[in-house]
């Protein structure tokens, strides 16, 4: 026999000795390995609890106690879908991993927070706080406080709450000012000492704000005025322009005001936005290379949540009380109602897994959420879970400003 066929004998042999010994390891592992790209979790509100969910096999997976007070929290993922950062209402900052069920770490990092952002590289959790007003950043491995950045306005004053912070490219924050009427683009090139570009006069109270799914336009709705406020981050340079003049509760609208829509959950399709009205039984439709409104969708109460399955090709909307039992699904083709779904009482929030053909709802004041079949509308699974709001699924981790 050649060398050359010895050679390839041996190459064989310890090939098939490597791929046998990988086999053993990964039958003796059994059934512990697996993946994050199916799995989310749903925020437990009333027990201040974290469920697990597996969304392909649309069951349960485990729990996570002791995340304190999630009366409205809010879920940014690690860009290895592993991480979940949790933001209470009480300050705290926890990380949690998803797959073994565990608090890695948790920090009290102020009095009173609103949520917060993961930067695009995935090194930095940002946190908007109501009290003391500012935003802090951290080290996403270590939850190490890396700069904490006071809602201090030019001249000084009191620190401002801070509404609306969603993460953009090129590594940078951006947040508005309740109390100060601005909004702030931090660069975090340099993470312990950002560049703070501020933007003043935008408008009399921003309440909540947006980032378009391309990561180009922060809007800001305002609360003490109508209209609202827009910032080209690729061209920062234009300033903040007032767009939608007439959104808002407007003079003649005399309907009380249940629940500020969220404005995160604008749908946007076919250069269309569909937005949910203040006030109103309404769905805007704006077009977004003129940003003006094009018309107005009745629907069955006042939106909260206007969001559109990743397709486009439909829009889900839920209502504040006394309407909060029921869903609607808009055509973006004929802009029309097609559907209205009796969910339950107490619908607060909506999850399109990544490609759409599902959506998750949590029914808080039936204790439980539904998963339905977004072409035939047909329910596929209900589990229960006490007073459950927000549910983020893991593919959030590779967006922006989700």
């Amino acid at each position: 026999m050649r060398f050359g066929t010895i050679h390839k004998v041996r190459q064989a042999i310890i090939l098939s000795m490597t791929l046998g010994l990988a086999a053993c390891s990964a039958s003796g592992a059994g059934q512990s390995l697996r993946g994050t790209g199916d799995l989310g979790v749903v925020i437990a509100r009333a027990t201040g609890e974290l469920a697990v969910i597996d969304t392909t096999n649309r069951a349960f997976l485990s729990k996570v106690s002791g995340l304190g007070d999630l009366s409205h929290a809010s879920v940014v993922y690690s860009r290895d879908e592993r991480y979940a950062y949790v933001f209470g209402r009480d300050g705290g900052l926890t990380k949690v991993d998803i797959l073994a069920a565990k608090i890695v770490k948790r920090v009290i990092q102020s009095g009173n927070s609103i949520g917060g952002a993961i930067s695009q590289d995935g090194t930095l959790v940002a946190v908007a706080n109501y009290e003391p007003g500012g935003v802090k950043v951290f080290d996403a491995r270590t939850l190490e406080l890396i700069v904490d950045i006071p809602a201090v306005p030019e001249g000084g004053g009191a620190r401002s709450k801070v509404i609306g912070l969603v993460d953009a490219p090129g590594n940078r924050f951006v947040f508005s000012l309740w109390d100060h009427d601005e909004i702030w683009v931090a660069d975090m090139a340099d993470p312990r000492k950002p560049e703070i570009q501020k933007f003043q006069n935008v408008g009399r109270n921003p309440y909540d704000a947006l980032i378009t799914p391309d990561g180009r336009y922060y809007i800001a709705g305002l609360f003490g005025e109508d209209g609202m406020a827009l910032l080209d981050l690729w061209h920062p340079e234009q300033g903040v322009q007032r767009i939608l003049g007439s959104y808002g509760k407007g003079e003649d609208d005399k309907r009380p005001v249940y629940k500020m829509p969220h404005l995160e959950g604008w749908a946007i399709a076919d250069d269309l936005a569909f937005v949910p009205a203040v006030g109103r039984h309404e769905v805007l439709v704006i077009d977004m290379t003129s940003w003006r409104e094009i018309q107005r969708i009745p629907v069955a109460g006042q939106p909260v949540f206007v969001m559109a399955r990743p397709d486009g090709r439909q829009v889900w909307v839920n209502f504040a009380f006394p309407d909060y039992h029921q869903l609607q699904v808009i055509s973006s083709e004929s802009r029309e109602v097609i559907k209205t779904l009796p969910a339950g009482k107490g619908v607060l929030h909506m999850e399109f897994h990544p490609r759409g053909e599902i959506v998750w709802v949590s029914v808080r004041d039936e204790n439980k959420i539904i998963a339905y079949n977004t072409e035939t509308f047909d329910k596929l699974e209900e589990l229960a879970l006490e007073s459950p709001s927000g549910i983020f699924l893991s593919a959030r981790a590779h967006k922006p400003g989700l």
